[in-house]
């Protein structure tokens, strides 16, 4: 049976017997996108396919590097960091063809957890959508640095001189791609048979950086691929001796590395719903309203989009990334840019995520915006025309400039409330808001060498 076959529990069964497989791997996405999982022996596997088992919710209680939350909501010290039940997604079932026989399955946190769980909190605005009659379609493309270093090397060197994999600046370079051709066809190879197909892969401009479009599909199953392409995006690297780092900015002299998500939406019926040829540029009022929200609460959702530090080294003008929430019809200086097409193909591409993303949440956010500008009419500005960078714009379309004055837009958001629910929203911000304050307790290199001998 093919993994992407698998739709139920008899099918999950099923493969697993027929591989003759010891056990499988199974893993749940944390706040931050990372893939946390372990190997549960086919016995286990078997007797939690329906009711799920226990995973210890600290998962749910630290940060990117393990580090407790110094605040609790959902879990923490006073309730010992119990264990919260997770629940195999049956058709995420994937091979893992960079290892000997071995199949993978997503899970998604039940019961208690839902309420901060990624997955879910992206699965609560899918089921707004369906109550307003759409189905979602989404895709990510992602650009993320390449370097001929190993997670020794770059510790040993303290993350500095570290060697790219290819030099200088080549934006779609053919060349490139001949050259390097063994590890382009083996990341499109393994994409393929993970399910998470690629439609175009390219260098961008900066030394080793590449950037990978995502076939598009229903948002659930976009978010699920996103996420997953970065995970195992590194592992090939590093089975090829390289390093992926999907970072927002690695280096103050490179543009900072996307990670744009286009969204449409249809009808029950598969119409698509932002294609209205009675309309000027063929733009719906379905499509306008739905830029119109995105417009109006991405300062409120930014720390959902922006997620670390780092994110706000990108937003900065003249480096490919926005600075307000802007639109314009196919303008890329814009956050929103809407591509005109047909029926099946009219879209938004939401700019002004970068490849640090969490998928699940930023999708959630991206489209959850989207359905409250549908729901309450929301009309957008008028579409930017040349350079957004260089325009102004009025004061409720300026976005946070920190992580922490993003969380604190968040926090305050009715809407974010409404379309995520308190547990998600007092979770998420508690961790944005610990992640600003472990950054206050470093000391830069920007600071020793400004500080050191002169002041």
């Amino acid at each position: 049976m093919d993994a992407r076959f698998v739709k139920t529990v008899t099918d999950a069964r099923t493969i697993v017997e027929d591989r003759g497989l010891d056990f499988v791997k199974v893993g749940v996405f944390d706040i931050d996108g990372v893939l946390r999982g372990k190997y549960l022996s086919t016995k286990k596997f078997f007797s939690v396919l329906e009711d799920g088992f226990g995973f210890c919710d600290v998962v749910l209680g630290w940060d990117a590097n393990d580090q407790l939350y110094d605040k609790e909501s959902y879990t923490g010290w006073a309730n010992g960091y119990a264990d919260a039940t997770v629940v195999p997604v049956i058709d995420s079932c994937r091979e893992l063809p960079l290892e000997d026989n071995m199949l993978f399955f997503l899970l998604e946190f039940g019961d208690r957890a839902a309420g901060v769980c990624p997955r879910q909190t992206l699965k609560r605005v899918l089921a707004k959508a369906s109550d307003m009659g759409f189905t979602a379609a989404a895709a990510c493309e992602f650009e993320f640095f390449l370097f001929n270093e190993s997670p020794e090397s770059i510790r040993e060197k303290n993350y500095h001189g570290l060697t790219t994999f290819t030099p200088g600046n080549f934006g779609y370079s053919m060349l490139r791609a001949s050259v390097e051709h063994n590890f382009y066809e083996q990341l499109l190879a393994l994409c393929e048979e993970m399910d998470m197909p690629i439609e175009g892969l390219h260098t961008e401009t900066g030394p080793g950086v590449l950037e990978a479009a995502i076939a598009y599909d229903e948002a659930l199953k976009a978010a699920d691929k996103g996420a997953l392409f970065k995970t195992f995006t590194k592992v090939l690297a590093q089975k090829n001796d390289l390093m992926a780092t999907f970072m927002a900015k690695w280096s103050k002299n490179y543009p900072g590395q996307s990670g744009h998500i286009h969204l449409s939406l249809a009808d029950k019926n598969g119409t698509g719903s932002f294609f209205d040829s009675a309309k000027e540029n063929n733009i719906s009022d379905t499509m306008r309203h739905f830029i119109g929200g995105q417009q109006k609460l991405m300062p409120e959702f930014l720390a959902m989009i922006a997620p670390t530090i780092n994110s706000y080294t990108r937003l900065i003008p003249g480096f490919w990334a926005p600075t307000e929430a802007s639109w314009g019809i196919d303008n890329r200086t814009c956050a929103l840019r809407a591509i005109l097409g047909s029926e099946k193909s009219q879209r938004v591409e939401y700019r002004i995520a970068a490849a640090d993303m969490n998928p699940h949440i930023a999708i959630a956010a991206a489209l959850g915006s989207g359905l409250w500008g549908i729901e309450n009419k929301i009309e957008p500005t008028t579409p930017i025309k040349g350079n957004a960078y260089t325009q102004e714009f009025p004061e409720e379309l300026a976005l946070p400039k920190t992580l922490w004055e993003a969380a604190q837009a968040l926090k305050k958001s009715r809407p974010a409330r409404e379309l995520f629910g308190d547990a998600f929203v007092d979770h998420y911000v508690i961790t944005r808001e610990w992640e600003e304050r472990e950054f206050r307790k470093a000391i830069t290199d920007w600071e020793m060498q400004r500080y050191f001998e002169i002041i």
